[in-house]
């Protein structure tokens, strides 16, 4: 069988690759728009539970949920475990998810998991994967109180936000210090802002500083005494309006959920009520036993196309991958997963070259 553009031999990762860049169209032509079915249509019954999963998922995010909700209308038999606490516990609400806009995180999760009951074929464990081994095809998978079999493997579990040792930032987390300005700029516009800088300014402050103004003109940028902001940044975030401060932080100054000022060393305050940065990240204790490449700053290396890791068989998607990091994001590529691990499945099953 050959490919009919150019003659190539069709093989399985050639298909995954071409269909993940071109869209979901490229599968199912017309499938945002095609006719609903006219009437009901009765779920199938649910398929004996003997042999291996088609896929484990390991994270009940919104990674992992998109992924499950699109391998479940595929009916594959999919089991999804999820250990918890997510990572955006500490957040109110959820924003820039189209319909769910202002969603409590908690109630996405259990609307997504109402959803999905309606899929015989998908199960919800709220159980932690203590450890993985096997290859593609055949995967074994240790629970607290299982063990599983699955044909793949979806890793969907976050990052490990690290608080820094900076009085009042923990209790701040979540509520008034953030990491995104589209999940929570809005609600906090017109406000004073600040944006800590950690260590190394690196490549990505100033595109992010320079954004900021767009909800608020009274920006501040803490270096915490440890300056390294380049004259050409300075001279770009002058123009801008966002002031440089300099001078050592002793503390946050608020209620655990209001933030008033940001106190330097010297006694001095700063005005602000909504404070931006990106503590350290690491991976969950899974990801690193799995010995998946990681790239220059932690993240899991998955392909942009397929999601699949360096392990043949173990995929990725969701904010273990990014340094963009949004619920809807998340989604976004959990339903990518899913879509390729259904083609990859059927793949193996009509017998195609890997």
């Amino acid at each position: 069988m050959t490919h009919p553009s150019d003659d190539v031999p069709f093989s399985r990762r050639r298909w995954l690759q071409s269909s993940a860049a071109l869209g979901a169209a490229v599968v199912v032509p017309g499938c945002a728009s095609g006719p609903a079915p006219r009437g009901p249509v009765p779920a199938p019954p649910r398929r004996r539970p003997d042999g291996p999963h088609d896929v484990l998922i390991v994270g009940g995010g919104p990674a992992g949920l998109s992924a499950a909700l699109a391998l479940g209308r595929a009916r594959k038999r999919v089991l999804l475990c999820d250990a918890g606490p997510p990572r955006n516990a500490a957040a109110s609400e959820v924003h820039n998810f189209l319909s769910r806009d202002g969603v409590p995180p908690a109630e996405l999760r259990r609307v997504a998991r109402a959803q999905l009951a309606a899929y015989p074929d998908v199960e919800i464990r709220d159980a932690r994967v203590e450890s993985i081994e096997g290859e593609r095809g055949a995967f074994r998978a240790v629970l607290a109180d299982a063990r599983v079999d699955a044909r793949r493997v979806l890793i969907c579990t976050g990052m490990i936000d690290e608080m820094l040792p900076l009085e009042g930032f923990r209790e701040h987390w979540g509520r008034a210090v953030f990491q995104c300005p589209y999940c929570h700029g809005w609600e906090a516009r017109d406000r004073p802002w600040g944006f800590l800088v950690l260590g190394d300014p690196g490549g990505h402050v100033l595109p992010f500083a320079l954004q900021l103004p767009a909800w608020t003109d009274e920006v501040t940028l803490f270096t915490g005494g440890e300056g390294g902001i380049p004259d050409e940044a300075r001279g770009a975030l002058d123009r801008a309006g966002v002031r440089v401060e300099e001078r050592p932080i002793a503390r946050l100054v608020g209620d655990g959920r209001r933030l008033e000022a940001v106190e330097l060393a010297d006694g001095g305050r700063v005005a602000c009520e909504a404070l931006f940065a990106h503590p350290p990240q690491r991976q969950v204790e899974l990801v690193r036993r799995l010995g998946l490449e990681l790239d220059a700053h932690g993240f899991v290396v998955a392909d942009p196309r397929t999601r699949e890791t360096s392990t043949p068989g173990v995929y990725a998607a969701g904010d273990l991958t990014t340094r963009m990091q949004a619920a809807v994001a998340a989604a976004a590529t959990g339903m990518q997963a899913g879509a390729v691990l259904n083609m990859d499945l059927m793949f193996e099953r009509a017998g195609a070259a890997p």
